[in-house]
């Protein structure tokens, strides 16, 4: 058995509200508040890199939990690619500075379908290996930084904002056990949201770090794509999660859903025959990246403790593109940290 048995959260102070995307964009602010869905959104502050986001949700998750660092054996990183330092080894440098002296670690990436894939990764460690007995999993994220305001192709990342979350998962405790899981991919999608700037194919220059941002050379054949095929994926990897767990989708407590506009978010849920009432829109927290499954689920089991054996759903959905879902089960109380 793999228990999800702690999560930790960390928000940076600082707010963007929608006013704000406003100005900095020349979008109405009722179209950003109420069409975008977003109302504000943490963004980082001076002190508040992605991997140091993570370390703080990660002392979170231990000091919920009860676990030491050192009984830690595997740490998975999920932090983004942009992040404190170029090509560094985000996952080796956490267990170091959290004190997991006897864990390894690695570094997984697959954009905001990182959280779904590290918790599917952690169960399979747990099932395959008999010496894994506790593996973190820890992620910072703060692409917000890289989206230019001006350039409205690029609108359906405004909502990207900044944290940390971590989760530890053990063979047993209380918490919620992980259960079967859905990926999908589609490489068609891989050069459609990019940052042009930065790699090997072109270098940063003086002349050309303006474009150290996300961009979209069409957006309009994107949308005409992600239309047709999107909700498809979406709506069959969280079906299939739920039968590899064995419950009914009908039975789910809870849907965690990244943040997207309001229409969408409420497209998934009808197209699943859910209510409103077993998701939540992250509309005061913007777009965390692979983080938001984790912030979801904890801010629904604020609202409402979750009963033994309730069943949950985590799904994520990143660009390049990625569909993923994985189901859980609750085993007894699960800790949470209060944002």
């Amino acid at each position: 058995m793999a228990v999800l048995r702690a999560l930790g959260l960390y928000l940076p102070a600082p707010r963007q509200t929608a006013a704000d995307i406003a100005t900095a964009s020349g979008i109405p602010e009722a179209v950003v508040r109420d069409k975008m869905g977003i109302v504000e959104k943490p963004v980082p502050g001076p002190d508040d890199h992605p991997n140091e986001m993570a370390m703080h949700a990660a002392r979170t998750a231990f000091a919920r939990s009860g676990l030491s660092p050192e009984s830690v054996d595997v740490v998975i990183s999920i932090t983004e690619e942009y992040q404190d330092y170029l090509l560094q080894s985000a996952g080796i440098a956490a267990a170091h500075a959290l004190g997991c002296h006897r864990a390894w670690a690695y570094d997984l990436g697959q954009r905001c379908g990182a959280a779904v894939l590290a918790l599917k990764q952690a169960r399979d460690l747990l099932t395959a290996d008999p010496e894994v007995q506790t593996v973190l999993i820890l992620g910072g994220y703060r692409n917000g930084d890289l989206v230019d305001y001006q350039d409205h192709s690029t609108r359906f990342l405004f909502n990207l904002s900044a944290g940390g979350a971590a989760a530890l998962v053990t063979r047993d405790g209380p918490g919620f056990e992980l259960l079967g899981s859905a990926i999908e991919v589609d490489g068609s999608f891989a050069g459609d949201v990019l940052i042009p700037v930065g790699g090997t194919r072109e270098p940063v220059t003086p002349e050309n770090v303006h474009n150290v941002r996300f961009r979209v050379p069409d957006y309009e054949d994107l949308k005409r794509r992600l239309e047709a095929r999107s909700m498809d994926h979406f709506e069959r990897v969280i079906r299939q999660a739920c039968a590899r767990s064995g419950f009914a989708l009908e039975s789910v407590a809870h849907l965690a859903l990244p943040h997207f506009k309001p229409a969408a978010h409420r497209a998934v849920l009808d197209r699943l025959g859910l209510t409103p009432e077993r998701s939540l829109h992250l509309s005061h927290y913007g777009h965390m990246g692979q983080l938001d499954p984790l912030l979801s689920l904890q801010l629904a089991g604020e609202r409402r403790p979750f009963a033994e054996g309730e069943t949950v759903v985590l799904a994520g959905a990143g660009i390049g593109y990625v569909w993923n879902a994985i189901g859980c089960r609750k085993t007894a109380d699960l800790q949470t940290l209060d944002p």
